[in-house]
């Protein structure tokens, strides 16, 4: 059932907060937490529940809300509030083995936005929704394998849609850093579902 509080913009809705309104809180919950239990899923897609997390990041919301200081961004906002849970989340964990390296330079990737290397568009496969399904899954498992400091990298960049400054700021990273690892994660998945491409090619040579 519509609400008046339902049919403000998120923008107005913060300010509503700041007002104290819990209703206008009940909206932004009810409007952003499916984003939220994305964002924390492709962040730690190896823990098995994050929901206590997923509340955790509201309560800090609204505890936080009114140092919020322009309304209009309170997406990016609600984004690095999830981005610091999950790492004071992951600094409770135990570690895990050390991993090789991936901050390692790509020649002019770092001094360059644009240069990073993108994982090509496989996506124009003529198979159904079965096959969209298996593409999902052996993402998911490819970004399993990927250091947390690349996959935060790689899904606020590629997930969330946020600029290389935005990820700079909110891991509190240099940006020639930032651009390092996202260059390298998109280098190492790519690595990763070559050999799953070339089989649904080869499998699409055939059939056709």
């Amino acid at each position: 059932m519509a609400t008046a509080y339902s049919q403000q913009s998120d923008r107005d809705l913060v300010l509503a907060c700041q007002r104290r309104e819990p209703q206008a809180f009940e909206e932004l919950v009810k409007r952003h937490q499916k984003t939220v239990y994305a964002l924390l899923y492709q962040l730690a897609p190896d823990w098995s529940d994050t929901s206590d997390l997923a509340q955790e990041v509201f309560i800090r919301v609204w505890r936080s809300i009114n140092n919020l200081r322009n309304p209009s961004s309170f997406r990016s906002w609600l984004t690095q509030i999830v981005t610091n849970l999950f790492y004071d989340e992951l600094r409770k964990r135990p570690r895990k083995l050390p991993t090789v390296s991936m901050d390692v330079a790509l020649g002019d990737d770092e001094s360059d936005e644009g240069a990073t290397r993108d994982i090509p568009d496989e996506t124009d496969l003529p198979h159904d929704k079965l096959l969209n399904k298996e593409l999902s899954e052996i993402i998911r498992e490819a970004m399993l394998k990927l250091p947390e400091q690349f996959r935060t990298a790689i899904v606020l960049r590629e997930v969330e849609g946020l600029s290389y400054e935005e990820i700079a700021d909110i891991t509190q990273t240099e940006m020639g850093t930032v651009k390092s690892r996202i260059a390298r994660a998109r280098l190492k998945l790519q690595e990763m579902l070559k050999p799953y491409l070339e089989s649904t090619e080869s499998a699409s040579e055939v059939s056709s």
